[in-house]
């Protein structure tokens, strides 16, 4: 019985959404009201089994050691004060600590995985005895493709002549192309959804696809 009542429950949120297809309505925001309701509250929950309680409850106030997380804690309660203008203006101290903290940890990963790796990407030997002529053709393509895409973003010289002129042109088609293939990635990842609540509609609810 909880397994139909789930599965109906599901197929109206999901109709309910797509009822903003056609107009804003009042059962398309119930249903948006409802997913985040919900998610909050699953979040609340998890992050207090999770991450509150084995990390901050049970090792400060049942065992009464590391009690220096209790400076954290203090930390996180600040956020509370947003909800009271008088005393607003000390929320932004966890802010602060935690973009600066955010910052300091993510920038040596960010500059791994966005810099220097795209840089060891183009470093790349152009011709490898006995490799296939589409690896040359490819390795060449990458390396002169880079090199038009950060012409491209050279302002320090007018992009005019055979060099800066025709670089920079390439560069555009370049940059062009990788828009182009992200926003196929993402319109091909969203389609993957649609279709996938489509074949729930039609098999697991309907029972029309088998």
């Amino acid at each position: 019985m909880y397994e139909t009542i789930g599965l109906w429950v599901a197929a109206i949120l999901t109709l309910a959404v797509f009822s903003f297809l056609y107009k804003e309505n009042p059962l398309y925001r119930f249903a948006e009201h409802v997913v985040v309701g919900s998610s909050l509250g699953y979040t609340i929950v998890i992050t207090y089994q999770r991450v509150l309680y084995p990390r901050l409850v049970e090792p400060v106030f049942l065992h009464g050691e590391s009690l220096v997380l209790i400076v954290p804690a203090m930390l996180g309660l600040l956020y509370v004060t947003r909800f009271f203008p008088r005393i607003a203006w000390l929320s932004r101290y966890p802010m602060a600590f935690l973009l600066g903290m955010g910052m300091g940890m993510a920038f040596p990963y960010d500059m791994q995985a966005y810099i220097l790796r795209q840089i060891q990407a183009t470093l790349i030997p152009l011709y490898t005895p006995g490799a296939p002529w589409y690896n040359t053709v490819g390795a060449v393509v990458i390396v002169l493709g880079t090199l038009a895409g950060l012409i491209y973003f050279f302002f320090s010289k007018p992009h005019k002549g055979p060099f800066f002129g025709f670089g920079s042109k390439v560069g555009i088609w370049i940059i062009m192309i990788g828009f182009g293939a992200t926003f196929g990635f993402t319109v091909m990842g969203r389609i993957s959804l649609l279709i996938g609540r489509v074949q729930f509609l039609l098999s697991d609810w309907l029972g029309l696809l088998h």
